[in-house]
């Protein structure tokens, strides 16, 4: 029989105490069996970027008997009770446990005690065709209840559905049924509208090593035309050949890999299958025909994107920086999540102090509503302030107060359309390159994966003007200032849009210029007579 549940809100406020539990970054919490609640404590500070399966957690446990909490498990990723608070199911360095609902015994588990879940030999038994029609049916109910508009932009949820069933009968692969998905809901004309995953074959990769470097090919022989600095302290950009103690220079020739003679027209990176992040042995030497050659022992890594979006940040900075002889910061947003918010605090607020700024936010890939970003770039001038030591300082004091000009392209989307849209709306500057890519709706939250865990997109918020119009979806932000990107130009070390940004901001700059640097008045004398 149901229990009968009654709750007396009156004066529920004054009945709310605190429990004797230690201060911690907690962010999550369940009740186990009465009298019992397990905690989740996160890292001391969250975040805001972080490998595939999130940061890892501490499980503690609370019980109001003894009024102490004990923490039962560490590196934790995963964790969940049974219905009767006796169980816990985790995770824990990609293997799965069940266990007592206790802290573990310092002793290696017994069978069935807790030890790690035999995964490897678990099958199924499944039906693709089955699975796909359920999946079919189920992607229409989902852009049924969970789109923003409820009429799906117009379009007919039955006639549509009918339209497309028949293809499922010779849909042969889950890749096949991917494309299904993708072809039926583009007719919903929205963007966001994600379609991947699934049960699809994982065929074996092999990770080709890479060493952060650009070649030539001269005299039979690849030579190293550009090497890629990092940041070798920081995991995400070790640069392989600016390691301490890796003495290779640009103009040196790479003659041997691990013993292997190197020569066109052999594919250079043919040499370096299965190396990423093991040690290698490169001869090198500054004659093709090997004269002086050394060793070198470098290990290299299996991207070197983040490597070369680094160098092209350096190099943009460093121009702009001469163009303007110093007066000008820029800044590159790759996106509005981590990475965004990561370029932003380092590039803006290193930079406070100069006249203007460009923000560079072309191939801005999204993520979050920046307008965190906004409100640092339109701060005004409020007040100085007179200091005994040093130059006198500003309210507020992070902020760039000159001309701002904003970089902006086809390839900027989402976060990335919004940033730009703000960026006019509130007045601070003009937008200098090409139309962006309009697609600004977006998830804040999604129905469960498929079946098999593909998924497909069913955007669940649009953003609309103020004026009371739908807005940048399905056109993009256009520039006040449309410039392309010419190709033959970049190749000739020229970025059209760029040079056009530090024209415009320079001109800016001459018709707007920033607030003089502060100089205090004369001190006050209130001794003088008819003061006091």
């Amino acid at each position: 029989k149901p229990a009968n549940l009654q709750i007396d809100f009156a004066g529920i406020s004054q009945r709310i105490l605190a429990l004797p539990i230690p201060a911690r970054n907690y962010y999550g919490m369940a009740a186990g069996k009465p009298g019992v609640l397990f905690l989740a404590e996160g890292p001391a500070v969250d975040p805001i970027d972080f490998d595939d399966g999130g940061p890892s957690a501490k499980i503690h446990k609370f019980e109001f008997k003894t009024r102490k909490t004990e923490q039962i498990l560490d590196g934790v990723t995963a964790f969940n009770l049974s219905f009767n608070g006796e169980k816990m199911l985790y995770a824990k360095q990609n293997q799965w446990f069940i266990a007592p609902a206790e802290k573990p015994a310092d002793a290696p588990p017994q069978p069935g005690q807790g030890g790690p879940l035999k995964l490897d030999s678990m099958e199924i038994y499944v039906d693709p065709r089955a699975e796909w029609k359920h999946m079919y049916e189920q992607v229409w109910r989902d852009e049924r209840d969970f789109l923003y508009d409820p009429g799906l932009h117009g379009l007919n949820l039955d006639a549509i559905r009918k339209k497309y069933e028949p293809f499922l009968e010779n849909i042969s692969t889950r890749d096949d049924l991917n494309y299904l998905f993708t072809e039926m809901l583009g007719n919903i004309t929205i963007g966001h509208m994600f379609v991947g995953g699934g049960d699809v074959a994982e065929p074996k990769r092999i990770k080709t090593g890479l060493l952060g470097a650009d070649y030539s090919v001269e005299n039979g022989r690849y030579r190293f035309a550009r090497i890629y600095n990092g940041e070798n302290w920081n995991p995400k950009l070790r640069a392989p050949l600016t390691q301490p103690g890796v003495n290779i220079q640009e103009g040196e020739y790479l003659l041997a890999v691990n013993g292997r003679d190197v020569r066109p027209p052999a594919d250079i990176y043919s040499f370096f299958g299965e190396t990423a992040g093991k040690q290698v042995v490169l001869k090198v030497g500054a004659k093709a025909d090997g004269g002086g050659s050394r060793e070198v022992t470098v290990v290299p890594v299996d991207d070197e994107t983040a490597l070369r979006n680094y160098a092209w940040i350096e190099d943009n900075r460093r121009k702009v920086d001469e163009m303007t002889g110093g007066r000008v910061a820029y800044v590159y947003l790759p996106d509005t999540y981590a990475g965004g918010y990561t370029n932003f605090n380092r590039y803006y607020f290193a930079q406070v102090g100069k006249d203007g700024a460009i923000i560079d936010e072309r191939y801005n890939g999204g993520g979050d509503i920046a307008d965190y970003i906004i409100d640092y770039l339109r701060r005004p001038l409020l007040s100085y302030w007179n200091m005994r030591e040093g130059k006198d300082i500003t309210t507020p004091l992070e902020a760039i107060f000159g001309p701002k000009v904003m970089i902006i392209n086809e390839m900027a989307g989402s976060g990335g359309d919004a940033l730009p849209w703000m960026f006019r709306k509130t007045g601070i500057g003009p937008l200098v390159g090409k139309r962006t890519w309009g697609g600004l709706v977006g998830h804040y939250t999604n129905p469960v994966d498929l079946l098999d865990g593909g998924f497909t997109g069913t955007p669940d918020l649009a953003f609309y003007n103020p004026n009371g119009t739908w807005d940048v979806e399905n056109h993009g932000v256009p520039p006040d200032i449309e410039m392309e990107y010419d190709p033959k130009a970049a190749r000739a070390g020229h970025d059209s849009q760029l040079e056009k940004a530090v024209e415009v901001v320079m001109d800016l700059l001459k018709k707007n210029p920033p607030p003089p640097e502060p100089h205090h008045p004369a001190f006050p004398n209130y001794q003088r007579a008819g003061t006091n």
